[in-house]
């Protein structure tokens, strides 16, 4: 052969050859990391949100350092207090006058006083009560005033302090150290009990009476899920001395048979005059109630990541996301809350907030029947839980840390408490396909700003969520998950609930939630509207022998307070909806619509002697005027005493006129649950979610979203594989990238003290 043909032939090899290297090194090379870009909007906020902002630990220092060197007593740890000392329960960010924050915000005016108030129990003098101070100004303050007569029209009675942590914790010790050993035969025969075995559980309010302190404590198995172990016996414990020697036992509760103390039921199992249902002792990881999965891991569960990295902003407490923009904070008591709510520049609402959870439950036992618990004197704030990277927020999540100082004289902290992050929910926002006239399809992805936090308050955890939608909707949400509360299964107790497990009363309660809703709509002052329909009968114009029944438009304004209180089980115009004083281009009057999701169970009979002190929940929706002085529904000592409460919302309801007032929205949702078996071990969020939706109507003179970067348009007639033509159909390439998945950690047991 030529020794050129031979070369050349090398030479078509080598190519060949290098070819397909090139081709199988492509093939097997990792996709690039996705590249972050800026949000598309710069955040021009200027540290204006700040006025909102939740209090630093540097702060919360200085509060504590201010008051211990100022009020002239000495201020024992909250951590370790006796009820007759005097400490600090709680200090939480003074939220100014809205006036104030309006003058600042809109008018130039002068940015308000940072201040704090702060909760003081006055255990240790002659006339114990409860003191609310406003400290300032931070970060060093210089002053201190006395808010308490001014908020409540009096002083707040010692008895009606929440109750702190350390309480529980002296409550748990008169049990194992006095209690108990009243009973030795019966503790060790029966319960089985070596002095850890049990764990109580409270119920509240304590007592039938202002002024009572005493409450009811369930036992159970202290093991994994306690909650769903009951073992029969419940102690009434009177805690209303502030001597903690004084402290009694007033009844004792086993197996439906009560006892006036532990000694009586000794006496009674020695004797053999008891019935005994003794109930198998259960493996520390709880068997049944354990969390731990029963089948093992296998393929991965789907992810959500962002190919150009977030499309929102936060800096500080202010969020940034493309035509929304809102201030947020964590209220110690009440929890997540919103504040300066903007689209498109302009303000839809001032505040939006949780203000209370409430649970009524029933039973054939003392402890369950009840029971009626208020969280926010819990603390709903304080109890926001840590949260857990790829489950409870999408992986790739914002997540933030909350600062916090309640029941202890030192700031805690809570890791990653709060998570915010844009979710892709899986269908359209909207869409049309057409094949009449004219063949085309346009669309837009349903893709929302998710604002998150978790709260675990004793046996249930509440998933709060506040969603902003690209159509200027917002949605406030909540998912109900964690572990049902129950009952010892005795005598006629299926008439109160399921059997869930061999002893265990899954026990009927309800859940209400309580929010406010200050819409701010094309200006503070608004007017209340209903629109509704109703059938008319008509004759046909072109054929007048015959009939049509035809919908028709019924408005209303709705002039006072009276008319905008709709009770719990009313019927409500369906359209209802804060009016502004301007009209858009079609001339009708701009407004935001509220629009209620909820299965609420029945309300507690105004004839009973509490019903005052959970008066908002008669209510599903009712709009007031907006008033410094009832800044919230309820109050933290309405739990405590609410047979005298603290603050009734009924009050707030007196038939003023609302037209052209700014106007305050308080909504009320909420869900019946009778547990079942398919709540062992854990109630899911599936089903269990209420709320209520923002709405705008007739605000815009069209749908804003038509102007989202995400929409999708193509006709017959392009080439819908194009680029420049349909932004998805550039996905193989934009989004053909490896998203940057940090380590996972969890902080969530750290600094944690058990009760």
């Amino acid at each position: 052969m030529h020794m050129k043909t031979v070369l050349i032939l090398l030479v078509l090899a080598l190519a060949t050859i290098f070819a397909l290297v090139c081709v199988l090194l492509t093939r097997g090379r990792a996709p690039s990391t996705c590249q972050h870009q800026p949000p598309q909007q710069e955040d021009t906020d200027d540290g204006q949100s700040l006025v909102f902002a939740d209090l630093t630990p540097e702060e919360m220092v200085q509060v504590v350092r201010y008051l211990q060197g100022n009020l002239g007593v000495q201020l024992v740890d909250a951590s370790r207090a006796k009820p007759s000392d005097n400490c600090i329960a709680s200090v939480d960010v003074q939220v100014p006058a809205k006036a104030e924050v309006l003058r600042f915000l809109d008018g130039g005016g002068a940015r308000p006083a940072r201040e704090a108030l702060a909760v003081v129990y006055f255990g240790n003098q002659a006339d114990p009560n409860v003191t609310e101070y406003v400290v300032g100004p931070l970060p060093m303050p210089v002053y201190h005033r006395d808010v308490t007569v001014q908020k409540y029209g009096g002083k707040v009675p010692y008895h009606r302090r929440p109750t702190l942590t350390v309480e529980y914790k002296q409550i748990a010790g008169f049990l194992k150290n006095q209690v108990f050993p009243a009973a030795p035969s019966f503790m060790r025969q029966v319960m089985e009990y070596d002095g850890a075995s049990l764990a109580a559980m409270t119920a509240a309010p304590r007592g039938f009476h202002s002024g009572d302190r005493i409450t009811w404590f369930v036992m159970f198995q202290n093991v994994s899920g306690f909650f769903l172990h009951p073992v029969g016996l419940e102690v009434l414990v009177d805690h209303s001395s502030l001597d903690v020697s004084r402290w009694a036992v007033s009844r004792v509760f086993y197996n439906g048979q009560y006892y006036r103390d532990m000694d009586q039921l000794e006496s009674a199992y020695v004797q053999g005059r008891i019935s005994v249902e003794k109930v198998r002792k259960a493996p520390q990881d709880g068997d049944f109630s354990s969390m731990k999965p029963r089948a093992p891991a296998a393929t991965l569960f789907p992810l959500q990541y962002e190919p150009q990295g977030p499309r929102y902003s936060v800096r500080n407490n202010h969020v940034l996301f493309q035509a929304w923009s809102f201030a947020f904070g964590m209220s110690v008591n009440t929890g997540l809350r919103l504040f300066d709510i903007r689209h498109k520049g302009e303000r839809v609402a001032y505040e939006i907030s949780v203000q209370e959870a409430l649970s009524v439950y029933g039973s054939n036992c003392p402890g369950g029947m009840s029971t009626r618990y208020m969280d926010g004197s819990f603390g709903i704030g304080r109890l926001t839980s840590p949260l857990v990277r790829g489950v409870d927020c999408p992986y790739l999540a914002t997540y933030l840390d909350v600062h916090y100082l309640a029941h202890s004289q030192v700031s805690r902290t809570s890791k990653n408490a709060l998570c915010i992050f844009e979710q892709n929910l899986g269908s359209p926002l909207r869409r049309h396909y057409s094949n009449l006239q004219s063949l085309y399809y346009g669309g837009l992805v349903n893709s929302a700003l998710v604002v998150r936090s978790i709260v675990t308050v004793g046996n249930y955890d509440y998933v709060w969520d506040f969603i902003f939608y690209q159509s200027g909707a917002i949605e406030g949400k909540v998912q109900a998950t964690g572990y049902a509360s129950s009952s010892f299964l005795h005598g006629d107790g299926l008439r109160y609930g399921n059997r869930i497990w061999e002893h265990t009363l899954g026990t009927v309660h309800t859940h209400s939630i309580n929010y406010k809703v200050d819409l701010d709509v094309g200006g503070v002052k608004n007017s209340l509207v209903a629109h509704d329909m109703a059938f008319e009968m008509v004759r046909a114009p072109w054929s007048p022998e015959q009939q049509i029944e035809r919908p028709r438009l019924t408005k209303k304004v709705l002039d006072t307070e009276d008319q905008a209180a709709f009770r719990l089980q009313s019927k409500m115009p369906r359209y209802i909806y804060f009016a502004a004083n301007s009209k858009n281009k079609w001339g009708h009057q701009r407004g935001y619509r509220i629009q209620i999701t909820s299965f609420a169970g029945e309300h507690v009979p105004e004839s009973s002697s509490m019903e005052r002190a959970i008066s908002w929940a008669r209510y599903q929706l009712a709009v007031t005027r907006r008033k410094e002085e009832e800044p919230t529904s309820t109050s933290i000592y309405n739990q405590n005493d609410p047979w005298t409460p603290t603050v009734t919302f009924a009050n707030f309801i007196n038939n003023e006129t609302i037209t052209n007032e700014d106007l305050v929205a308080w909504i009320t949702t909420g869900f019946l649950h009778i547990p079942h078996s398919e709540d062992i071990p854990n109630t899911v969020t599936v089903g269990n979610s209420v709320g209520f939706l923002l709405r705008p109507y007739n605000y815009y003179d069209l749908d804003p979203s038509i102007y989202s970067h995400d929409g999708v348009f193509f006709t017959s007639e392009q080439d819908f594989t194009a680029c420049e033509i349909n932004p998805v159909a550039c996905l193989p390439k934009t989004a053909s990238c490896l998203p940057n998945f940090p380590p996972f950690t969890y902080d969530g047991f750290q600094n944690m003290s058990r009760l």
